[in-house]
């Protein structure tokens, strides 16, 4: 059994706050996937058996026990390597949400959620939940249900303080690669640096600083060809990290992998699965 994916953008005005709708059914490529923190969130409605997160942790060194997700989850953006175990075979819909997309639609400041994921119904609400996930099982087909989510999420947006300030600073990171002086942010936005790490904390889970170091973070990884070659020096100096110790060190804290086993792992992906649709982002965690 392989997998079935579809995906689309939103329409407005959920294209400011999420990155695409997707339909997941089918047997993943591992029974476990590792997931670098990256400059995103995500809310998963699970239409399938549970699924387990391993939270913040070190990948070769973890010592938390994975937690079970029956109805779904919320995952505002991670600081650290996240681990996800998939049934088989799996089956759910989900958004992949910008860094400040999650904020209209949580009734709690986003750092309360910081590699702490949630049940969707611990956010919605277990009778909500359960009508939901009522409507997508007895929908027809996978455009359908991501229909059936992006109504639901339109029902559910809400004004939200601050938003579009922290929006606006968030794409000028992301423009920039992270390589952007918080300092300079907080000037041409008129407002204090510690107004500004408490709005990204309240709405996106992080200060703007440890946006920006994900942002760089990301940005390199995906200028990693592991079919090829890799010149280690050039890509941390590309990506504007002082030196090898400073890359290396930057790389364990997102990951819990050297620069070296990460390689290793995406390669043994592009080994077994070749074009796979998860590829370029998790790692095989079996």
């Amino acid at each position: 059994m392989g997998v079935e994916y579809v995906s689309r953008a939103p329409r407005p005005p959920l294209d400011g706050l999420i990155d695409d709708l997707y339909y997941l059914e089918g047997a993943p490529p591992y029974a476990r996937l590792t997931l670098p923190p990256a400059p995103s969130a995500l809310l998963v409605v699970n239409l399938g058996a549970p699924f387990r997160i391993r939270a913040g942790t070190d990948i070769e060194t973890a010592q938390i026990e994975p937690a079970e997700y029956a109805d779904g989850c919320v995952v505002t953006m991670p600081t650290r390597a996240w681990e996800f175990s998939y049934p088989v075979p799996t089956r759910s819909v989900g958004a992949h949400v910008k860094p400040w997309g999650l904020a209209p639609f949580l009734p709690m400041p986003a750092a309360e959620l910081c590699d702490r994921p949630v049940t969707i119904e611990q956010v919605w609400g277990r009778a909500a939940v359960a009508e939901l996930r009522d409507q997508l099982a007895t929908a027809d087909a996978p455009q359908e249900m991501l229909t059936l989510l992006e109504e639901e999420l339109m029902r559910r947006l809400r004004e939200t303080a601050g938003l579009g300030l922290v929006r606006h600073l968030s794409s000028v990171i992301a423009a920039t690669s992270g390589a952007v002086t918080i300092g300079d942010l907080s000037v041409a936005a008129g407002v204090s640096s510690t107004h500004l790490a408490q709005r990204f904390k309240e709405l996106i889970g992080v200060p703007p600083k440890r946006l920006a170091r994900t942002h760089r973070f990301a940005a390199l990884v995906f200028a990693i060809d592991p079919a090829g070659p890799i010149d280690w020096a050039d890509l941390a100096g590309g990506a504007g990290y002082f030196d090898q110790a400073h890359f290396g060190h930057e790389f364990r804290a997102f990951t819990g992998l050297t620069p070296t086993r990460y390689v290793e792992a995406r390669r043994r992906f592009l080994r077994e699965h070749p074009g796979h649709a998860f590829d370029g982002w998790p790692l095989p965690a079996d």
